[in-house]
């Protein structure tokens, strides 16, 4: 049962232990992703920022219940490209500035509905994809071949290499101490999910993966001193940057240069950072809301204003630009969070953590770490999702599987626009025959509404709809009419079923429905 009314401790016993795991998750992408983005040691702390302010700030200010935000490895080759087209770090500060205020101001025109029209095959398609990925790029860490950095999503990598050369090269040069702590990891991993686990009253609170990480670090300082030949070093462990003093921690925040604002190219990466940023978030709060197992709707305009203020803040302190991040997200659903304190508490504990114990994270091995996304990777491409997406049937499950195909072949934008492209063919296709509007009868006796839905109803409908729905007062009366609806498209189904089932009790509101049929649901995760 889902406590709303008493704030930020209401669902602590879940999500305490949901941003424990997070926090593990996020640590090291945050690292891989600015040590790629930066090419730079020295600069690995701006990583870290991002991921605290994408925690407490950007998570204290949004809608999302379960969206987790930080830096994002789909902004990794344009912060690359950015820096070295500004010549600094710091003139790439200010562009990451002012695309938060682009953001921002975005978020005051409303530009969220956007998020709406992202059709639900394709952002299942998105899920199953990142799933896959996870699983394909975490192999190599889990064999002890860390050349690429933990949280990569491209096929092609920037090193020349792509996603299967990758494996093959860890298949050859592997390490025995990496494969043996992946694989107790995993099987702990698998040992938790067990029902007869979650009834011990211990394991409700601590999560297993908090127990992995620390046995890996045990099982690796055992090899130190009897196998040192199985030791894990380097680069094979966690590489935060620890400092000897006080000041010198202040020193890894580095500081826009505004002088950079006269260069007018500064302008062109605040758009493109502010665009892309806004997409990847818009994505991933549609996957974040599907697989929300409360069924609760973000608020895009103002996920959009959070995640402006979030790269704002970012910006000026030394940190990477922030999107919301799918995989840290459904780390954060798979390990029972329910609220956005969960999102807050990862974002305390790596600012805790990168403070006052930095020496005693680098001592866990990635090849744990690597383990935990193994599980989140199999949690988003489950086989029955698939099986389920098949029996919508090819309307549903061509754009659905030519998504996955997209992402994995390229990379997550560009997969979602080939995706959106087959989307919106079978939409038009349908659309030539069909008319695709709906319309909306109040009535007079009583505080009733009649929602007529038209001939062809489409995900293009689902802004719409949804404001409609979400718009009714409480203690009112609601009748949806499909009667004369030749097709109702899935997506516009599963907003009146979750309005239905979730959001019209809490608000007491009645929903009578003619000729709608039932939404199966579909990949439980």
């Amino acid at each position: 049962m889902l406590d709303n009314n008493k704030g930020f401790f209401a669902n602590i016993k879940s999500d305490l232990p949901a941003g424990l795991v997070v926090y593990l998750v996020a640590l090291p992408l945050c690292l891989g992703i600015a040590l790629a983005s930066t090419g730079r040691p020295d600069l690995l702390f701006s990583g870290v920022i991002a991921g605290i302010i994408g925690g407490i700030v950007v998570g204290s200010l949004s809608g999302s219940p379960l969206g987790v935000s930080g830096p994002a490895a789909g902004l990794v080759v344009i912060v690359v490209n950015a820096i070295s087209t500004l010549g600094s770090f710091e003139a790439f500060l200010t562009a990451v500035c002012l695309a938060g205020i682009i953001q921002l101001i975005a978020g005051f025109l409303k530009a969220g509905v956007f998020g709406y029209y992202f059709p639900s095959s394709v952002i299942k398609g998105m899920l199953a994809a990142i799933g896959i990925t996870l699983i394909l790029k975490e192999i190599p860490h889990a064999l002890g071949y860390d050349e690429d950095f933990i949280g990569d999503e491209a096929f092609a990598q920037m090193d020349g290499h792509n996603t299967f050369t990758q494996i093959y090269y860890a298949l050859r040069y592997n390490s025995m101490g990496a494969i043996i702590i992946s694989a107790i990891s995993l099987g702990l991993l698998i040992l938790f999910e067990q029902p007869f686990m979650r009834r011990i009253q211990l394991f409700k609170f601590v999560p297993g993966a908090l127990f992995v990480v620390i046995l890996g670090i045990l099982i690796n300082l055992f090899f130190m001193t009897s196998m040192p030949e199985w030791a894990l070093k380097g680069k094979h462990l966690v590489q935060l940057p620890v400092a000897s003093s006080p000041s010198e921690f202040l020193s890894f925040f580095k500081f826009p240069d505004f002088s950079a604002l006269t260069n007018p190219q500064v302008y062109t990466v605040a758009f493109t950072l502010a665009i892309v940023a806004s997409i990847e978030t818009l994505l991933c709060v549609e996957a974040t809301d599907k697989l929300d197992p409360f069924k609760r709707t973000t608020p895009t305009n103002r996920e959009l204003k959070a995640q402006g203020i979030g790269n704002l803040v970012s910006g000026l302190i030394g940190g990477l630009p922030i999107t919301q991040v799918i995989v840290r997200s459904s780390a954060n659903i798979g390990s029972g969070g329910r609220t956005k304190a969960s999102t807050i508490i990862h974002g305390c504990i790596l600012l805790l953590s990168a403070m006052f114990i930095p020496s005693l994270l680098n001592y866990i091995p990635l090849a744990s770490l690597a383990a935990i996304l193994l599980v989140v990777g199999y949690k988003l491409s489950k086989f029955s999702l698939y099986q389920g997406m098949y029996k919508l049937g090819w309307n549903q499950f061509v754009p659905f599987i030519v998504t996955v195909i997209a992402i994995l072949s390229t990379d997550l934008l560009k997969g979602i626009a080939i995706g959106m492209a087959v989307a919106i063919y079978f939409i038009l296709r349908k659309n030539y025959e069909h008319s695709h509007h709906y319309v909306k009868e109040e009535q007079s006796n009583g505080n009733v509404v009649k929602l007529i839905l038209s001939e062809e109803v489409t995900f293009l409908n689902k802004g719409s709809i949804n404001h409609t729905l979400e718009d009714l007062s409480e203690n009112s009366t609601i009748i949806i009419d499909g009667s004369k609806s030749v097709a109702i498209d899935y997506d516009v189904l599963e907003i009146i079923e979750n309005f239905k089932k979730h959001t019209a009790p809490l608000k007491n509101i009645t929903v009578k429905t003619i000729a709608i049929p039932e939404v199966t649901k579909v990949g439980a995760h």
